[in-house]
């Protein structure tokens, strides 16, 4: 078989032994290059664009996390303090009730009120400043998210479902719950249920 003349023929070599290629031509109006090379570069401007405001939008939602974070941790941390100020309060408070109830005022005993009932006021006072309130709790309907129920008691003077006693005091701190109130719940007396 005999093999056609161009599949014999070897490839163009020019002096050097490389192959000749076949330039590309250039466009015939530089002005048509330029404005595609100014579109190119107006798209890749606006893909960075977008990816810079992308990046600058998610580095302020971090930064905002972050903040709520820290305040979070802040609040949760002065929370866990301020828990271990409230027994004093309750000693006070029960110390106060104690004589108030005594039979023997004597000017020593008296002196002895004074000086609790001023530490106590000086303890709610320096709570307050803090964020921490008291929460009012007799006479006010039961909420299971701001009391601790220890008992139920039939009392005709409340409506049910009402606290009759404070056990003791419940207190928030800002808009969360610090401690709830241990109270005594009223019920309906017997004879009012069994008419009803």
């Amino acid at each position: 078989m005999k093999q056609s003349e161009s599949e014999n023929a070897e490839p163009d070599m020019n002096n050097e032994g490389e192959e000749k290629t076949e330039s590309v031509a250039a466009p015939a109006d530089p002005s048509v290059q330029a404005e595609a090379d100014l579109k190119a570069a107006k798209a890749e401007a606006a893909e960075w664009q977008d990816r810079f405001l992308r990046k600058a939008a998610e580095l302020e939602n971090f930064r905002k996390r972050t903040d709520k974070e820290k305040v979070d941790s802040l609040m949760l941390a002065r929370g866990s303090l301020l828990i271990e100020f409230l027994p004093v309060a309750d000693a006070c408070e029960r110390a106060l009730h104690s004589m108030e109830n005594g039979e023997n005022d004597t000017s020593e005993l008296e002196q002895y009120r004074e000086g609790v009932e001023l530490l106590y006021k000086q303890l709610l006072d320096t709570l307050n400043r803090t964020g921490v309130v008291p929460i009012e709790s007799v006479g006010k309907p039961f909420d299971p998210h701001l009391h601790e129920a220890l008992s139920r008691k039939e009392d005709p003077n409340y409506e049910a479902d009402t606290v009759i006693q404070e056990l003791r005091r419940g207190y928030r701190f800002k808009d969360r719950l610090l401690r709830p109130a241990q109270v005594i719940v009223a019920v309906k007396p017997e004879e009012q249920s069994e008419e009803s």
